[in-house]
């Protein structure tokens, strides 16, 4: 042994161990033994060397290098034989080494037995589908795979399920991520005690061996690594190398599943340090070692942050390199710059001057870890491996066996490490790669799994420095795409900030960093460590400043932008992720008071970073005109943290704000972006392309309102509430460029705006203003009131579905924080504020999902205008609301008219807050008010009902928002010191109502109408206004107001400010030069306030003195003001509503309002129309005239199109239809007229104008899936579970006839049977008709037509000119009358034996195709078009390919299909009567005519007539015999009936008379009954048989022995016992017999059922033919009603005793013989073939109607199921999985492994299974798809949630339930053959699916 071992080690050592195959096994096996036992010994030493030298020569690297160094052509020239042999040998070694010479899988079980691991740690990839739990989840990335989910109890908790994006792993069992009531049965907690230590001698072997695998592992890396040449991307030969590695990593995998033991052993090896030392720094003299070492040392050159190739990248982005404008601001404060450039990179500097004085961003003192930058070191093989998989972008082999090993704790810890030390290295990588999405998925696979846990990532962060690295790598990241800044000043501006156009943002590349940045900083401990760390927040304000102003628009005056990019999406995804998560990640760790001083900590610097920013962007006081940046994350940090520190810490606001001349540089910038939103708008903005308004859009949306516009208006807010408000309010109308527009006189001159522009602006201005003082988000109002507001906002706008609603309402930003604020009480505000109306359905309507609509008392009460405008994206939604508010009103009685927006009362102002109102009561703001009012009430331009409705609202937001009451004697206004004072005294705006304005100084064009007056000679002041305004009248300037109050605050703050020149930048708005002169008129207003509003209520009503103060009538209202009457209402009442305000805050206000409606109001004085005003007014009255016509027009075409679809049918509801109008001809007239569609004219169809129905033919196999029991199937869930078709109609009559065509004549075989179950032919119309020359030019047209149609004209296809139902074929009409038909109808004396000659010479008469007319073409054509719908299988069942029997037989069977489809349409009864659904539809009259017409064509020979056989007797029976070659006919008796029925009526030249009908139905009913008899005979046993044969024996004489049946069956028994029928072994016989004793009522219930479907049948055919209505009935009834219907029942017939369906036989011959006759023919067969003569006459003729499968009521039963469920071709599993409803067929949607002659497999079952429609419900999706023929659509889904709603591919993973009315609807459908009119999104599938 040892010796052989020996040989082994120490012989030659040739480079491939190549030993002789059979004793390879052996000596393997033996070696290990061997080496083990060698090494168990106490000295080893001997045995470890051999180990060592037997390792070297197994592992020896050089083989498979040498095959990756010569690339392709070795592996070509290797093919299988060459690498791949020898390392499949080196790893058998290393499995026979590790087990020590046993069985390598009685190994792995061995070990496995040790494993204590609690842990799951499944770890998976991309798409497979997982468990998250909110409930259970401590961290909210916390996943479980699909075992340990099922096997836990999660009953009633908050879990979804989901596709996994990036991969991840179980954590069950990890109580750091998930609470321990989740864990499942096989996680909770073992006690690792139970498991007994792993025997030293088990892992020994591995200890030794592992180490030497591993190592050559890197060394296969290192060796296969070449520096990618830099136009060269390498990852092709990357992923050669990594394909011959395969078997290796998977080698590891599988060690790492055997369980905690051998994770343990795999971490010493990955860890220690020793044993990577001695490996590879021992290299010797091996050449080839030490070639893979260089390479090593080569790729680790590259691997510190500082490399010239940056340099590089700023050298590319500059195209002006002499400038030096690319510096970057370094912070003051900070010392030690990182990585100093290296002296490589001076060489690169002579390239571009400029870049050498570009600074570094310097990090805080506090980096004292230069690694960061450095060129990393290795001391494990854990690093090295971490290192090649990073160089190798992340393979996914590697990631998997790296993420294995996590469940073991000891190496958790070293990897955490390690990936952190190689973080800076992995961002390197993954900016230059080219697949930079995988990548990423890659990257935070692993991170997420290690950051997520808070203990392990506050060690990192105290050991490593993890924070430091991270801000430090995402600031490296993105200063690689730093721009300058164009914002305010271009030339001069030092301030950079990120170009959104690197692919590097639009890619988001950044995102991993940037989810692990928000994922650390989840967790408490170390947030806290940020936010206490300086240096780190100047670090991170640095980073966040680069997002300052990014994405600056400039607005386009000249012409339309050229290009319009689309980078501003990655401009908000940037912010939102960059800086908003991070910062909502913060706050939420600022709760409570102890935390204050973060908060302090944050707003200090991020108030340096602003000032810095001002600075760099040479900010003054004005914003540059025509630009705005969405982007202010600084201002939004500084927002957020006031809001947070005021809110729950309680720390006083004004500590925290700065001076005043920095808080007006603060409000500019989101002030500007309000402007703009209105100027967007407006669409001044419009030269700008769609684009600026989806910036507009996505500002306000709600994933970002939380992050943008809510903190922007917040710190506007918080301005205003400190700034002096004169100055406020004046900024804002500047802002809004409406300053011009607030002039008393009729015409101003706009320098900045165009007139058109105006009116919206100044709506925009006013709608601001309302919006900021009346909102509260964040200035007082609970978690749980946001979230109603929100709620009741959006669902105002429109009914929302639950995950609609859960989308819109802005959630906390951070998807790390995982709650939604306040999820927990999302549901009860939901049930709170919101009625859920569960989905409705109409049959073709659009199926609606379950919605919540608001609950009345929220309309009342609760509806906030201002929230709903905040919160539209569109503005349509504005308006919606606002209609449904109306709707509202009008519903519950409580307002006729049109309302205007309701006001509603705020939540308190939280006291920081106080100064905000101080806004409404400054006077500037009451100027602007009275101006307004004057200008709405003396109709000047521009002004509209929205500007009258904020007008009134600011109003009365003052008088809710007033001082207290004010007294009565309010002291006389102090000294005049301000310019505007004497408009009004005070700043209260309760006083300032009364306050009566005599005249005002306006400036005007001189063109103006106010220059022409005089101005009155003195300036008397009105007797009521003692207050001393007698002076000159009053000039008012905005722009003036606010630079004086600018100066003053400047001249107060008395810092360094003062010193500051600031430059006037006024003159940017002085008037340009061409506008006309200006001059001074002086007007008389002498009004007040109050007196306007007064006048402006007899305005708006229409009426004089139309205003009473209602307390004059009843002061009660003084004492309770709130009324609900002033509640809703329209102007009018907005008006009373602020006057009773106004009476009720002061009692002068009361008195005043009273005499002004004393003094009786002289009416408006009519304006003095000029003549281009008066041109204005015509237009607009002409305007409003056309307006009207219009409105008439539209109404009158409405209801015409209405009444048009009352008469026409209506596809899309197959219940309530209205018959069609095919027929509707008046008796007198004698041709049936017809409407053509197209050309509009009417007539009969005729020979050489044929009219034809539009109809559409399709290949139906519906028919095929009845079954004949009761029990519906259900889909299979289990493997056991199988459906198996051989019970369903189509595979009965499959099999009949193929037995038949085994024993009998060919021919003969195709008559007695139908075809069609499978395929048949179902011809549907929507009644209207149309001239055939007419369609050929409509199709011709629609040939042209370039537009892109849901179906494919070449086909035939085309949608009814006048209905658009879709359609494939038109059916000629026969010409001729419909009244004739009443000739045919009198019923004649003739006997029954002359009819039957008749018929029989009727269809002896061959039928020549008439001659070559129009008609007859197109009954030609229409024929082919048939028999093309259906595929060739199902029209062929002849043995003689293209036999004339073959299209015969596939002719009647047409005729059978339909009406065999009707008559399941109909319920498969006709209890009901009538003309149902399908009968209005039905164009059974014209198809039976172009059918018989062409099966006339073929004569039946008349020898085989069965005609002949029923009705008359044959002379001798032996004659038939004597040919005994020949196969004979088919025996009369085993003829199908109703198929003979047909063949005999479509035998006959049309149109038939009746009463031939009627004698053939007479005929046919004989053998049916004697059919029945025979099946009731063979059914019963021998002794009922004998019983029988013995009773009818007796009565055979009576005078009605022919119509009774009881001798009728005796005879028949008695004739068939003369055969072998009867006679079978005694076993068969008893399985047949049904157990039940027959009775003479059971006997006849079984005889009239076996009849009844022919009866049915008859019935229908009869009803189109002669057009006769079907009696309705009871079910019991049913057989007689049809019978005596049918004219079988003799007319004298009475009822009285119980009905007999004998009676109805009327026999053309004698009875008993021609029932011998056809019994000695099942007689001859039976002698040969006994057994099959008894199945042939055994017809289940009762099946059920079809139904779809079954569905379980939980979709999980289906998912889990089928989505791993394997494909049978190709036994992996399917990426889209499918299941066919019909017969539960198991398919791959779109497989490509399924796929044959370019069909894929849906489309190919959808031809087998439903003849081309196919069902599939498709797994992955939830989602039902429809095939028809060559198009499909998404039906839609059977699988609604709790909520009501679809989960369309399964996003929302939330529990689906079966919607049983969505699944009838679908039912239903399929059944009635309508997919093609009810579903409107159709599309071509190019046998793709």
């Amino acid at each position: 042994m040892a010796a052989a071992a020996a040989a082994a080690v120490g012989g030659p050592q040739p480079p491939q161990p190549e030993l002789p195959a059979p004793g390879l096994a052996l000596d393997k096996a033996a070696t290990a033994a061997h080496l083990k036992a060698a090494l168990s010994r106490p000295d080893n030493r001997a045995g470890a060397e051999e180990l060592q030298a037997l390792l070297e020569r197994v592992l020896s690297a050089e083989r498979p290098l040498a095959a990756a160094a010569d690339g392709e052509e070795a592996a070509a020239a290797g093919g299988g034989g060459g690498p791949g042999a020898a390392e499949e040998e080196a790893l058998e070694w290393c499995k026979c080494l590790l087990a020590g010479g046993g069985g390598y899988d009685e190994f792995c079980a061995a070990v496995r037995a040790y494993d204590p691991a609690a842990l799951c740690g499944l770890v998976w990839t991309a798409n497979f589908v997982a468990y998250r739990c909110r409930t259970c989840g401590i961290s909210p990335c916390m996943s479980l795979c699909a075992e340990c989910f099922h096997q836990g109890d999660h009953t009633g908790h908050d879990f979804n399920m989901f596709r996994s994006q990036a991969g991840g792993a179980c954590d069950c069992g990890d109580s750091n991520v998930m609470r321990e009531s989740g864990f499942c049965k096989r996680h909770q907690i073992k006690s690792s005690s139970n498991i007994p230590c792993v025997p030293k001698d088990l892992l020994m072997m591995s200890e030794f061996v592992l180490p030497r695998f591993i190592f050559c592992l890197i060394q296969y890396l290192r060796e296969g690594y070449n520096e990618p040449a830099a136009d060269v991307p390498s990852e092709k030969d990357l992923n050669k190398v990594l394909q011959l590695l395969e078997p290796q990593i998977s080698f590891l995998e599988d060690l790492t599943k055997m369980g905690g033991a051998m994770r343990s052993v795999l971490t010493q090896v990955l860890t220690n340090q020793q044993n990577y030392k001695d490996l590879t720094s021992g290299l010797g003299e091996n050449a080839c070692a030490k070639k893979s070492h260089e390479k090593y040392l080569i790729a680790l050159k590259s691997s510190g942050l500082t490399y010239p190739e940056d340099k590089l990248v700023y050298g590319l982005q500059e195209p002006s390199a002499g400038t030096s404008t690319l510096a970057v601001q370094g912070f003051a404060g900070a010392t030690g710059t990182l990585g100093q450039l290296d002296s490589s990179d001076e060489e690169d500097q002579d390239g571009s001057q400029g870049l050498g004085k570009r600074k570094r961003v310097k990090l805080s003192s506090s980096t004292k870890d230069q690694s960061i930058m450095d060129v990393l070191k290795h001391k494990s093989f854990l690093e090295e491996l971490l290192f090649w998989t990073i160089k190798y972008e992340f393979p996914q082999k590697m990631v998997t066996f790296l993420l294995n090993m996590l469940p073991d704790q000891e190496y958790k810890v070293a990897f955490t490490k390690t990936f952190v030390q190689h973080y800076a290295f992995i961002m390197k990588t993954l900016k230059k790669s080219h697949e930079s999405d995988t990548m990423s998925n890659r990257i935070v696979h692993i991170s997420v799994q290690l950051f997520s846990n808070e203990e392990l990532a506050r060690q990192v962060t105290e050991e490593c420095q993890l924070l430091d690295i991270m801000v430090t790598v995402l600031l490296y990241m993105m200063e690689s795409c730093l721009i300058k800044s164009e914002l305010q000043d271009e030339e001069n501006s030092l301030h950079v900030v990120v170009n959104c156009g690197e692919a590097l943002l639009k890619n988001n590349t950044y995102w991993p960093l940037v989810s692990d940045f928000i994922n650390i900083l989840s967790h408490q401990s170390v947030a806290k460590r940020f936010l206490e760390d300086h240096g780190l927040l100047v670090t991170w304000m640095n980073f966040v400043s680069f997002f300052q102003g990014m994405n600056l628009n400039k607005r386009e005056l000249n012409e339309h932008v050229e290009f319009e990019s689309q980078t501003y999406y990655a401009a908000f995804a940037a912010e939102l992720e960059a800086c908003a998560q991070p910062m909502w990640g913060l706050l939420s760790h600022c709760k409570v008071r102890e935390t204050q001083e973060y908060t302090r900590n944050v707003v200090r610097y991020c108030l340096e970073a602003l000032q810095d920013w001002f600075d760099a962007i040479n900010f003054v006081d004005e914003p540059a005109p025509n630009q705005v940046t969405f982007h202010l994350p600084l201002h939004r940090y500084y927002a957020m943290f006031l809001s947070k520190a005021v809110k729950c810490q309680e720390l006083d606001l004004d500590s925290v704000l700065p001076d005043q001349e920095m808080l007006m540089k603060l409000m500019i910038h989101p002030l500007q972006i309000q402007a703009s939103l209105a100027e967007i708008h407006s669409n001044m903005w419009v030269r700008n392309g769609l684009q600026i308004k989806g910036q507009a859009m996505t500002y306000v949306q709600s994933h970002f309102c939380n992050s943008m516009i809510d903190p922007d208006i917040y710190l506007l807010q918080v301005c205003a509430s400190r700034l002096d408000p004169d100055y406020f309010i004046s900024s804002v109308f500047e802002r809004f460029k409406v300053v011009d527009l607030l002039t008393m006189a009729s015409q101003h001159q706009n320098t900045v705006l165009d007139a058109e522009h105006e009116r919206s602006m100044l709506e925009g201005a006013l709608t601001f203003l309302v919006i900021l003082l009346s909102l509260r988000l964040h200035l007082g109002m609970s978690d749980d009131e946001i979230l109603r507001a929100e709620m009741v906002a959006q669902l105002c706008m429109n009914d929302r579905t639950h995950s609609s609603l859960l989308d819109l309402i802005p959630e906390n930003p951070n998807p790390k924080s995982g709650i939604i604020p306040g999820s927990y009480s999302f549901e009860s505000v939901l049930s709170a504020v919101a009625d859920f109306k569960a989905p409705v359905f109409e049959p073709g309507g659009s199926m609606q999902q379950g919605m919540y609509t608001p609950k009345a008392e929220v309309w009342d009460q609760e509806f906030d205008p201002v929230m709903v405008i905040l919160r539209t994206v569109y503005r349509r939604d504005v308006q919606s609301a606002m209609d449904r508010y109306t709707a509202f009103l009008k519903q519950s009685g409580k307002f006729p008219g049109n309302p205007w927006p309701p006001y509603k009362k705020r939540t308190t102002l939280h006291p920081s807050y106080k100064g905000l109102m101080r806004l409404l009561h400054c006077k500037t703001l009451h100027i602007v008010l009275f101006t307004l009012l004057y200008k709405i009430l003396m109709d000047h331009q521009n002004l509209s009902e929205h500007v009258l409705c904020m007008v009134l609202y600011l109003i009365e937001l003052g008088l809710e928002n007033s001082a207290e009451e004010e007294s009565d004697e309010e002291a006389s206004v102090c000294g005049p010191e301000r310019c505007h004072d004497s408009w009004f005294p005070g700043s209260n705006l309760v006083s300032n109502m009364r306050h009566f304005i005599n005249y005002v100084r306006v400036r005007v064009p001189e063109t103006a109408p106010e220059v022409k007056r005089d101005s009155p000679a003195s300036t008397s002041s009105d007797s009521l206004s003692s207050l001393h305004n007698s002076g000159t009248a009053q000039v008012f300037s905005l722009v003036a107001e606010r630079r004086k109050k600018f100066q003053e605050i400047i001249n107060r703050s008395s810092s360094e400010a003062n010193q500051v020149v600031r430059p006037k930048t006024s003159n940017k708005w002085s008037a340009p030069g061409s506008a006309p002169q200006l001059t001074t008129a002086i007007l008389e207003i002498k009004e007040s306030i109050l007196s306007l509003l007064i006048k402006l209520h007899h305005k708006l009503s229409g009426k004089q003195n139309s205003y009473y103060p209602p307390w004059l009538d009843d002061i009660e209202i003084l004492i309770q003001p709130e009324i609900p009457k002033y509640n809703h209402g329209d102007g009018i009442t907005a008006v009373e509503r602020i006057l009773l305000k106004a009476a009720l805050q002061s009692r002068m206000n009361k008195r005043i309002i009273e005499e002004i409606c004393r003094k009786v109001t002289p009416p408006v004085p009519p304006k003095k129309i000029t003549a281009a005003e008066k041109k204005t007014l015509d237009k607009e009255e002409r305007r409003q005239k056309a307006r009207e016509r219009q409105q008439k027009l539209l109404a009158e075409f409405a209801s015409r199109q209405k009444s048009f679809m009352e008469t026409a049918m209506d596809v899309d509801s197959p219940e309530n239809d209205i018959p069609m109008e095919i027929a509707t001809a008046e008796p007198q007239v004698s041709e049936a007229v017809y409407d053509c569609v197209i050309c509009g004219q009417s007539g009969p169809s005729s020979e050489d104008r044929p009219t034809g129905l539009v109809v559409l033919l399709q290949a139906s196999s519906v028919l095929g899936q009845c079954r004949d029991n009761i029990e519906p199937k259900k889909l299979p869930i289990t493997e056991e579970e199988q459906i198996y078709p051989w019970d369903t109609c189509a595979a009965v009559h499959d099999v009949r006839l193929s037995l038949l065509q085994r024993y009998f004549k060919d021919s003969s075989c195709l008559l007695a049977v139908s075809i069609g179950w499978e395929g048949g032919v179902y011809v549907q119309t929507c009644g209207h008709t149309l001239h055939i020359d007419c369609h050929k030019s409509y199709m011709e047209s629609l040939r042209n037509d370039q537009v892109l149609q849901g179906f494919s004209v070449d086909k035939g296809e085309f949608t009814c000119p006048l209905c658009r139902q879709f359609a494939n074929s038109v059916l000629p009409c026969y010409p001729g009358s419909n009244v004739e038909s009443n000739l045919w109808q009198r019923p004649s004396n003739k006997s029954i034996q002359d009819l039957i000659k008749e018929v029989e010479e009727l269809q002896g008469r061959p039928g020549a195709f008439p001659s070559e007319t129009n008609l007859s073409k197109e009954m030609e054509s229409v024929m082919k078009d048939i028999k093309n719908t259906t595929q060739k299988k199902y029209r062929d069942y002849s043995k003689t390919p293209g036999s004339p029997d073959n299209d015969f037989l596939f002719m009647y069977s047409v005729a059978r299909t339909n009406l065999e489809l009707e008559l399941i349409h109909r319920g498969g009864n006709l209890c009901s009567g009538g003309a149902s659904t399908a009968g209005k539809r039905s164009c059974l009259n014209q198809l039976f005519h172009v059918l018989a017409l062409h099966m006339r064509l073929y004569s039946i020979d008349s020898e085989y007539n069965p005609w002949r056989k029923l009705t008359q007797l044959v002379e001798e029976m032996n004659s038939q015999q004597g040919n005994e070659e020949q196969q004979p006919e088919v025996p009369i008796l085993y003829h199908d009936v109703t198929s003979l029925l047909l063949i005999q009526i479509l035998m006959m030249p049309q149109p038939l008379r009746k009463d031939h009908f009627t004698c053939i139905v007479k005929v046919l009913f004989t053998l049916l009954y004697t059919q029945a008899l025979v099946a009731l005979s063979v059914k019963c046993n021998e002794e009922d048989r004998l019983a029988w044969k013995h009773t009818g024996a007796l009565k055979k004489n009576a005078c009605d022995a022919e119509k009774s049946y009881e001798v009728l069956l005796s005879f028949v028994i008695s004739e068939l016992s003369k055969g072998k029928l009867y006679h079978e072994e005694g076993t068969q016989e008893c399985a047949m017999v049904s157990p039940i004793a027959w009775s003479p009522e059971s006997m006849e219930k079984y005889l009239q059922d076996f009849c009844l479907p022919f009866l049915r049948i008859t019935s229908l055919l009869q009803h189109h033919l002669f057009g006769e209505d079907l009696p309705s009935c009871q079910e019991e009834e049913e057989f007689s009603v049809l019978s005596s219907c049918l004219g079988l029942l003799p007319t004298f017939y009475q009822t009285e005793h119980p009905f007999i369906s004998a009676s109805c036989l009327d026999w053309p011959v004698p009875a008993f013989d021609i029932i011998s006759q056809w019994c000695f023919e099942i007689n001859s067969f039976t002698e040969r073939h006994a057994e099959q003569g008894k199945a042939l006459l055994i017809q289940e003729s009762r099946w059920k109607l079809p139904h779809l499968l079954q569905l379980p009521e939980n979709y999980n039963t289906i998912f889990q199921y089928y989505h791993r469920k394997t494909c049978s071709v190709c036994t992996k599993v399917p990426k889209d999985p499918a299941v066919c409803l019909v017969c539960g067929t198991f398919v791959c949607l779109k497989g490509l492994c399924c796929k044959q002659q370019s069909y894929c497999e849906c489309v190919l079952h959808s031809q087998n299974c439903g003849a081309g429609t196919g069902i599939f419900l498709l797994i992955n999706a939830s989602v039902i798809i429809i095939i028809r023929g060559h198009r499909f659509c998404l039906w839609g889904s059977v699988y609604l949630d709790a909520h009501g709603e679809e989960d369309r591919d399964l996003r929302r993973g939330k529990p689906l339930y079966i919607c049983k009315e969505r699944y009838k609807v679908l039912e239903q459908q399929w059944i009635s053959h309508t997919f093609d009119h009810i579903n409107k999104r159709w599309g071509p599938h190019y046998n793709g699916l």
